[in-house]
């Protein structure tokens, strides 16, 4: 392309206004001066073609360094100029596709109706932005995020066009690793929980006249004992042994692994032969297992139940299953507990946790916040605390979460629960502002009911007017379930407006449910807390190494911060220094403790620092 001047210039037309009086005016002195003017207007004219060879070289540079590719085209979109990362993303040279249609490139992946709304759009806004297939020159097909815009001179007519695409297959790769992440048990492959929920809704909605569902739930005995005498490398292998003996024995049905030690089997069937089906399948997983030399027999403790005489609903089946095993663990264990309506009844002990539960919401005595420090893994500083909620029950001690949270989830608790943790956090803030206690975000974890009945915004205000504490003093972890809650609707407004007043909001437990990148890119996220599945056998498993240094690269590119949660040993804590991570939380540096023993510990404890490699 060559410079051009412009007319629109004073000088310019001084210029040529004084050319004819250089040679008609007879004063010399005039002369003199009009040729001065003359000089000038070169002088000028010159100066515009060294500015323009200037920007167009700079341009030339820039579209040399983006990674992006560029394509100008004509009105007929033929190639008139492309860029050094269109052939690196193509392979095509500018010499090969110029004078091309662009359509050369297209894989056959899109229809007609497409490609008729694509120049649709162009034709009546002038731009167009989407996802697009293509094809490189050897043939291989992959996608590209493309940007349109169609140029046109000051009469209006279209003369060229302006495409910018960018190659985004490790992008959807990396979506596709995160989706099978969150629907797949990473030790075993199977179905998780969440995506048995999904398979059991599908097979309840194709049931036929005639047919039936039986449906167990396995519980594996005594898998600790092995763990512990064995160790849990050899108790991994266990249950990958044990997945795949009841995969190879149910083949045709569905086999999961709800976490831990459970497993659920779903067949359809026209026999009624339940009670045959459930024994049979506990004979033939009761047989023994070959570890390190070692012949192990497991015992099994099976709740059952049947779809449709015991309910049509996924949820409603899943909660019938756990209840049959409760009550076959209750009996004594190695045993089949088929569900029947008297499980539902109040002499179920569930039940009467349940009751516990709701009297220790109204006493308050019971419950109890733990904290557990986050620090960052470079110098062991601390960077902020996670809220924790426990339960110290009168007579039995200090209850799981993991006993207590499913059921206060199933019988509309976890409302109360989710305030009183807010209320209590917010407390313990205001107390340690007025103490030498570090001053650092508490986090706490928002259920997706208490998003649903829409009282959270009312919660935190009245609790940070009562405890006069500032928004960036508390933190809101989400889990991903709760973003893609549908009871919860459009969460990005409301996040928007919790993050407006000053809120931080992490997503919780990211990688064990449908990690899309969709919702990270449309929702006001300020952290990802990498669930400790993926922290656990760093760092030797290269799959899992990839997965998180992956995290850790988009996290970057999105502006988030990460957490790695479950850091153990110094080994993981190394890997995450290097590979970049800036906060950790896990045993390694701290386990939770109450109020009262946080502030001793961290008066008398100097932080661990890990030496990175």
């Amino acid at each position: 392309m060559l410079p051009t001047v412009s007319l629109n210039r004073p000088f310019v037309w001084i210029a040529l206004t004084a050319l004819p009086a250089c040679i008609w005016i007879p004063d010399v002195t005039l002369r003199l001066v009009a040729a001065m003017l003359v000089a000038l207007g070169l002088w000028d004219c010159s100066n515009q073609i060294r500015q323009q060879k200037l920007r167009l070289q700079l341009t030339q540079h820039a579209l040399g360094l983006t990674s992006d590719a560029m394509v100008i085209t004509d009105a007929q979109n033929r190639v008139k100029v492309v860029n050094p990362a269109f052939t690196e993303i193509t392979g095509y040279s500018s010499q090969e596709i110029e004078g091309l249609k662009l359509e050369t490139l297209s894989a056959p992946r899109h229809d007609k109706a497409f490609y008729q709304a694509f120049w649709s759009m162009l034709e009546s806004t002038g731009r167009w932005e989407g996802e697009l297939w293509n094809r490189r020159k050897h043939g291989d097909e992959y996608p590209e995020w493309l940007k349109v815009r169609a140029i046109k001179d000051k009469r209006g007519k279209l003369t060229h066009f302006v495409h910018l695409f960018t190659d985004i297959s490790a992008q959807k790769a990396r979506e596709r690793d995160l989706r099978r992440i969150g629907y797949e048990d990473p030790l075993t492959g199977l179905p998780n929980r969440r995506r048995l929920h999904d398979l059991l809704a599908t097979r309840l909605r194709h049931i036929r006249a005639g047919e039936s569902l039986d449906m167990a739930l396995v519980d594996i005995d005594g898998l600790k004992s092995v763990n512990d005498s064995l160790g849990v490398e050899q108790g991994d292998r266990l249950l990958a042994r044990f997945a795949q003996r009841l995969t190879s024995y149910v083949a045709g049905g569905i086999v999961g692994r709800l976490g831990g030690d459970e497993f659920m089997v779903i067949r359809t069937t026209t026999f009624d032969d339940h009670d045959v089906w459930v024994e049979a399948l506990r004979e033939h997983m009761c047989r023994p297992f070959e570890i390190n030399d070692q012949s192990l027999r497991l015992g099994l403790t099976i709740g059952s139940c049947r779809a449709p005489e015991d309910g049509t609903d996924s949820g409603v089946l899943f909660q019938r299953l756990e209840s049959a095993l409760y009550s076959a663990k209750r009996l004594g264990r190695n045993l089949s507990q088929r569900f029947r309506p008297a499980l539902d009844k109040q002499d179920n002990p569930q039940l009467a946790l349940v009751s516990d539960l709701r009297a220790a919401l109204i006493s308050g005595d019971q419950l109890e916040l733990h904290y557990q420090t986050q620090h960052d893994p470079s110098n062991g500083e601390l960077v902020g605390m996670e809220a924790l909620l426990r339960w110290r029950h009168p007579r039995d001690g200090m209850v799981s979460p993991g006993d207590f949270i499913p059921l206060a989830e199933r019988h509309g608790l976890m409302s109360q629960l989710g305030a009183w943790v807010i209320e209590k956090a917010c407390a313990q803030q205001a107390h340690w502002r007025n103490s030498s206690m570090p001053k650092l975000t508490i986090w706490v974890n928002i259920s997706a009911l208490q998003l649903f009945q829409g009282d959270l915004e009312t919660q935190l205000a009245t609790c940070l007017k009562r405890y006069q504490l500032n928004p960036s003093q508390i933190g809101l972890e989400l889990t991903e379930s709760v973003l893609l809650d549908e009871r919860a609707g459009d969460m990005g407004p409301r996040l928007q407006a919790l993050r407006d007043q000053g809120f931080a909001i992490a997503i919780d437990d990211f990688g064990t449910g449908y990690s899309s990148l969709g919702y990270l890119k449309r929702l006001p996220v300020d952290k990802i807390k990498l669930d400790r599945a993926f922290i656990k056998e760093l760092p030797h498993d290269q799959a899992d190494a990839s997965i998180v240094q992956a995290v850790l690269a988009m996290a970057k590119g999105l502006g988030m911060g990460v957490v790695a949660e479950g850091v153990e040993t110094k080994e993981q804590c190394r890997f995450l220094v290097n590979a970049g991570c800036t906060a950790v939380q896990g045993f390694y540096f701290a386990r939770p403790l109450s109020a009262a023993d946080l502030e001793k510990h961290l008066a008398s404890s100097a932080p661990v620092v890990p030496s990175a490699s």
